[in-house]
């Protein structure tokens, strides 16, 4: 099992590193459509929120395959980051906004149904789930 759950980290780090390339690179503009209304200030500002977040997918995707030692917690932070863009998938359904291929509220809507996936994959594949639980043990106290 643990062979199993190392190539799904690994395949998940490469996952993340890659669509992080992709937002500061090729599909830039597609992610823009993910940047909900309420955090669009300004062009210049959702450009930045796209280019960080990016840059955070690359740093997370690298430190899924590379920090072995720290993979519980990175898993955590990846499961955080899954939580944290959701609303940008939201906002994608909502206002009805073609994005990837996504052109149909139907096909915007089964996509809503893969976070929780990519949630449970992060931490399953780390061991993350006890990190979580620690933090929200040191929360309530």
């Amino acid at each position: 099992m643990n062979k199993v759950k190392m190539i799904f980290r690994l395949l998940l780090g490469a996952f993340m590193t890659y669509a992080g390339v992709s937002h500061l690179t090729f599909n830039r503009l597609e992610f823009v459509a993910q940047v909900p209304m309420w955090l669009r200030f300004s062009e210049g500002f959702t450009d930045f929120v796209v280019l960080s977040s990016g840059v955070v997918e690359i740093a997370l995707g690298l430190s899924m395959l590379l920090l072995y030692k720290h993979k519980a917690v990175v898993g955590a932070l990846l499961a955080l980051f899954f939580v944290l863009i959701f609303p940008g998938n939201l906002n994608q359904y909502f206002y009805h906004i073609d994005s990837f291929g996504l052109n149909t509220d139907t096909a915007r809507l089964i996509r809503l149904f893969f976070q929780p996936v990519l949630i449970a994959w992060a931490l399953w594949s780390t061991g993350g789930w006890k990190v979580c639980k620690e933090w929200i043990s040191k929360i309530r106290k």
